[in-house]
């Protein structure tokens, strides 16, 4: 039986070799990257297009790797979440999430396009108008707050080589920090190429060799609990419904939204998205299952590093080192992403700088927003799922249903109604929490419903208004 701590003492030579190489080519594709856009007009290269969206230049590869890295960065979440509640995870953490993307594909591709935003921010205010840019870049602040990968690295950390969380998320968030400053998007893009390579390719490892080492998943129907089969994870359709919401916040996820505008075109992005959700089923079929066989080998062992404790007692020499290198990119190509795009969100949408929008401006919102998740990280105790239900479920149910309706019935919807829209949602939420801890209510209603609520009430009457609204020219 392997330990839960110090892993670092079953690895081999060779996996220490092979871990290394991998990170070394990522820091290649980085200068690769680099070197291409040296060729660029001196112009294009030290504009803010390049800066933030890499010139609108991504070819359905580039969009396609780094989507689908940027979108798995919380395996430790997906990993314990299976660990503890078996095939409920492939639920709320996969089936929901493919239909949010199909509809961001086949439905929201075309809207957004047309606009030629720099960011979910700034397509609000193109929608809609300036409150409507600025209520949406604060709550996209909030939604981009990299916590639950700040935490994953941690833990990645933590099982590899022991020690405290929260100094071994301190010490990877500085690494990721000092090559996240060189490079702007066009840098996470190509580190996000390699690191979905090996990502692919550390959770198929788990599973070929689990398979082959204990038997088909068919082996898996006797060793388990009875309940880790049950789709429901034991929990009431209400609990499931908030997965499902919460999935949808896909449809108002800046780092969906950046790719979008990136793509070089409307083609590139509604194909990348479909190819995209090809390999998301792959990856979550294979960490389900990894985390499946886990909990039936090492029933026991601690929820949070199960499936990185079994994947390194199932691999060989060698193997080891390359399944190693896979979860450190998928965590890495999630958590840079979001630095980069929070940073974008302040320093560009929030404090106003877009006419004198400078480099250190993006450098300087970088370190700040790495030193606030890595503090408020610390509150969350280790806890990817909790991060997940707080601000992921926070930002569906408050700008899900104000910017879908500004989608789909453009010009319905004002300025100021949208904000009294988001407003009312927010302090449903927050109102109902406070209540609910003070014990004036005692209700197992989730006070995710309640934003979601509120902020309908106020779209109802312009949803079914006959004649639209016009758009002035000044909020186009």
């Amino acid at each position: 039986m392997i330990s839960e701590s110090a892993l670092y003492q079953f690895l081999s030579p060779l996996d220490w070799t092979l871990f290394i190489l991998a990170l070394i080519v990522t820091f290649l594709a980085i200068v690769y990257g680099q070197r291409l856009k040296d060729q660029l007009p001196e112009k294009e290269k030290q504009g803010t297009l390049e800066l933030l969206l890499m010139g609108r230049r991504l070819t359905l590869p580039l969009f396609v790797g780094t989507l689908v890295a940027t979108w798995y960065g919380g395996i430790f979440g997906v990993t314990t979440l299976t660990f503890e509640k078996g095939v409920y995870n492939f639920v709320t953490q996969g089936v929901f999430w493919y239909f949010s993307y199909l509809i961001f594909a086949l439905v929201l591709v075309k809207k957004v396009k047309k606009f030629e935003a720099m960011s979910l921010s700034d397509l609000a205010g193109k929608m809609i108008g300036p409150k409507a840019e600025k209520t949406t870049a604060i709550l996209n602040f909030l939604n981009l707050l990299p916590l639950a990968y700040v935490i994953s690295l941690g833990l990645f950390l933590q099982a590899l080589f022991g020690g405290n969380l929260f100094v071994n998320s301190g010490i990877g968030l500085l690494i990721v920090v000092i090559y996240s400053l060189w490079g702007g998007f066009r840098a996470v893009v190509f580190s996000d190429m390699v690191q979905f390579f090996f990502m692919v390719l550390s959770v198929l490892l788990i599973v070929i060799f689990a398979w082959s080492t204990f038997g088909s998943p068919l082996w898996l129907i006797d060793k388990l609990p009875p309940g880790h089969l049950d789709w429901t994870g034991g929990e009431s359709l209400w609990v499931l419904l908030v997965w499902g919401f919460i999935a949808f916040s896909t449809l108002v996820d800046p780092n969906f939204y950046q790719r979008c505008f990136a793509a070089k075109d409307e083609k590139t992005a509604r194909n990348g998205i479909l190819i995209s959700i090809v390999f998301w089923i792959i990856i979550d079929c294979c960490t389900t299952l990894g985390a499946l066989y886990a909990k039936a080998v090492l029933p026991h062992a601690n929820s949070q590093n199960a499936y990185l404790q079994f994947a390194i007692q199932v691999l060989p020499s060698g193997f080891r080192g390359l399944m190693l290198a896979g979860i450190l990119a998928t965590i890495l190509s999630t958590l840079d992403s979001y630095l980069f795009t929070a940073s974008t969100c302040l320093s560009y949408d929030m404090i106003n700088v877009k006419n004198k929008f400078k480099l250190w401006h993006h450098h300087s919102a970088l370190v700040l927003i790495a030193i606030l998740a890595l503090l408020v990280s610390h509150l969350f105790e280790g806890s990817v799922i909790l991060v997940w239900r707080t601000l992921g479920g926070f930002s569906a149910a408050t700008l899900l249903i104000p910017l879908m309706v500004a989608h789909l019935f453009p010009g319905k919807i004002s300025d100021t109604l949208f904000f009294v829209s988001v407003s009312l949602g927010c302090i449903g939420i927050v109102s109902w929490k406070i209540l609910l801890k003070w014990g004036v209510f005692n209700s197992s209603l989730d006070e995710f419903y309640i934003g979601l609520v509120l902020s309908l009430l106020p779209l109802l009457t312009a949803i079914f208004r006959k004649e639209s609204k016009t758009i002035s020219s000044s909020n186009l």
